[in-house]
């Protein structure tokens, strides 16, 4: 099986996931760039296979897939911020359907020469295609429109329908998933829950000096899942969902940015002397502030459901921050 981005937040749990399914042996690849941080993989990077990538490049994607040769792919990397996308529109949409595309191109090649080359390929798109969407229409389902308002979303309308493309034109097994927001341990720090529980954690081992958190639009609505629920979903995608299709995937816990927040407050250790103030520079030039997902096609087709609470995964995501920023000020002591 190959993820590509396995060094990244969502790819380092898949890795984890599939290696931790005792009752198969699965041999794990994971498509990585020369300069990627290896963090997120460090603790199972001697159980998995890396193979040098850039998926903006073609060869070097037909030469990855060619030496894995995966009988499924899990596509999970991107780039996936949305505010800098903004500034980045060219590389966000080059990245994400380009680099989509390359291995799509790169499957449909090797099908040429060898027909019983045959991989299930999860396409990971996003419930940001929905963009804004109007209060009648939530529960959002897969017939929704789309209405991208940023240029991550435009990238994810294309690479989502680049695949569907594929699937018309070529016959490839792809299954296109549109995940809604996932957090947990990992998390990059830019993402609004990540970043939050980081300055939390600066507060509380005193290397912010300001107990302020800096925040961006707390009035936006999200349905919250944790991503180590999420990689479950995916690989019973592969398994049970039928190619061609798109499927929603998401957790079962919906409030505003702004309940998120204080509840990450309400269990720091310095939760009395924690300020809250609203940035500027965090705020999107457009934003989707209404994000409930109708799931029922997925878990019809599977009989998945949401199993890690946002308690806890909120808890986790804490003290992901705490023992990294404490395990780097130690280091920086030792110096």
């Amino acid at each position: 099986m190959l993820i590509t981005g396995i060094t990244g937040f969502v790819g380092s749990h898949m890795a984890e996931f599939l290696l931790g399914m005792k009752d198969k042996k699965i041999e794990v690849y994971g498509t990585y760039r020369w300069r990627s941080p290896l963090d997120n993989i460090e603790h199972i990077k001697d159980k998995v296979h890396l193979v040098n990538c850039e998926l903006n490049d073609s060869k070097s994607t037909y030469i990855a897939i060619t030496k894995s040769k995966p009988d499924v792919i899990f596509h999970l990397a991107a780039q996936s911020y949305v505010p800098v996308s903004f500034e980045e529109p060219s590389y966000t949409i080059e990245t994400n359907v380009l680099g989509t595309l390359n291995v799509l191109e790169a499957i449909r090649l090797i099908r040429e020469t060898d027909k019983s080359y045959d991989p299930i390929i999860h396409i990971c798109s996003s419930s940001e295609v929905y963009g804004q969407v109007k209060k009648d229409e939530v529960p959002i389902t897969e017939l929704n429109p789309l209405r991208p308002a940023s240029p991550y979303a435009v990238s994810k309308v294309g690479e989502d329908y680049i695949a569907l493309q594929y699937f018309l034109s070529y016959s490839l097994k792809v299954i296109r998933t549109r995940m809604f927001t996932h957090t947990g341990p990992r998390r990059g720090s830019v993402f609004a829950e990540s970043a939050f529980a980081k300055q939390i954690a600066e507060i509380e081992l005193g290397i912010k000096k300001d107990s302020t958190v800096y925040v961006g639009n707390l009035d936006s609505v999200r349905t919250f899942a944790d991503a180590r629920d999420a990689v479950k979903a995916y690989w019973l995608l592969t398994q049970k969902c039928t190619p061609g299709e798109v499927y929603n995937i998401g957790g079962n816990r919906t409030m505003t940015v702004g309940e998120m927040l204080n509840y990450l407050i309400s269990i720091s250790t310095k939760k009395d002397e924690i300020k809250v103030k609203v940035s500027e520079s965090l705020l999107r030039p457009s934003d989707v502030t209404l994000q409930i997902p109708s799931i029922e096609k997925f878990v019809k087709e599977t009989g998945w459901k949401p199993e890690i609470s946002f308690e806890t995964t909120m808890k986790d995501l804490l003290d992901y921050w705490r023992k990294t920023l404490s395990a780097k000020q130690k280091t920086l002591n030792s110096h």
